[in-house]
């Protein structure tokens, strides 16, 4: 499968796209449109920290709208610093 390129909005800058679209709806679109792999791989990363230290339960639907308040957060927040 050939990769893609994408503008970044995490990076600010190009990179490689994501080969499909792994969140649901409208956000899950934006994601797939705007969000690189390497980006998303960060996300994820710190999506780890955030579970564990706030003991998250992803089976508890206030727990995923947490999560998803702070994914929205790190990835389309303007005054991040992401490196």
């Amino acid at each position: 499968m050939m990769s893609r390129t994408i503008y970044c909005n995490f990076l600010k800058r190009e990179a490689e796209g994501q080969d499909y679209q792994t969140y649901s709806g409208a956000l899950g679109k934006r994601i797939y449109d705007t969000i690189s792999k390497e980006a998303l791989s960060k996300w994820q990363g710190q999506q780890t920290i955030l579970i564990n230290e706030k003991k998250l339960c992803m089976l508890n639907l206030e727990d995923r709208k947490i999560l998803e308040k702070e994914m929205v957060l790190f990835l389309f927040s303007e005054d991040a610093v992401h490196n």
